[in-house]
């Protein structure tokens, strides 16, 4: 009897370091959550690509812009509203970008992480120049560089909507609306 019982102990040791460490890996949840996650690139831009972006020359959809930055809390707090008005309405026929002002450090660290937990499926730029000045001038003499700050576009390149600081999202809904409605377009 005083023989099986360390030979019963020895065998339940066995089974529960054998069933810990083959079956609990695929039951692991980071592998799940990894999995469900979109992949995110961020892409550099400079002054003169953002230029060519904004003009819409041969543009046949509207175009939502929305300046932002990880370090900016107003942001942060409105970037799920932007990512649900991207999922409604690009099939609607509305582009939309996300352009970051985060230091260009950030390219491949912060501004993917924050955009894969935001699981933003839009096109995302990293705004990388010595003095962002100018370049918030371009794009509207009265914009101070206060983030966030978005402006949506129409067809033909127009400024239709700005605003500056935390989205109204009803507000901006109501004008992606009058732009693009309730029809369904491909996108290009």
């Amino acid at each position: 009897m005083t023989v099986a019982r360390p030979f019963i102990l020895v065998a339940i040791s066995l089974s529960i370091i054998l069933l810990t460490n083959f079956a609990a890996p695929a039951q692991s949840p980071k592998r799940k959550s990894r999995a469900a996650k979109p992949s995110v690139v961020v892409r550099e831009i400079d002054a003169t690509s953002l230029a060519a972006i904004l003009k819409r020359e041969s543009a046949a959809r509207p175009l939502l812009v929305n300046f932002w930055a990880t370090w900016c809390d107003p942001c942060r707090e409105e970037f799920p509203e932007l990512v649900k008005l991207d999922q409604q309405f690009r099939p609607k026929g509305l582009d939309m970008i996300a352009v970051s002002l985060d230091d260009f450090a950030d390219i491949k660290t912060a501004v993917p992480k924050f955009l894969r937990q935001m699981r933003a499926t839009m096109p995302a730029y990293l705004l990388n120049v010595p003095d962002p000045d100018p370049i918030i001038k371009s794009v509207d003499p009265r914009w101070s560089g206060a983030l966030p700050a978005t402006f949506l576009y129409d067809a033909e390149g127009h400024v239709v909507y700005k605003h500056f600081g935390r989205i109204k999202p009803l507000e901006l809904r109501a004008e992606i609306e009058k732009l693009v409605g309730s029809k369904v377009v491909m996108s290009q």
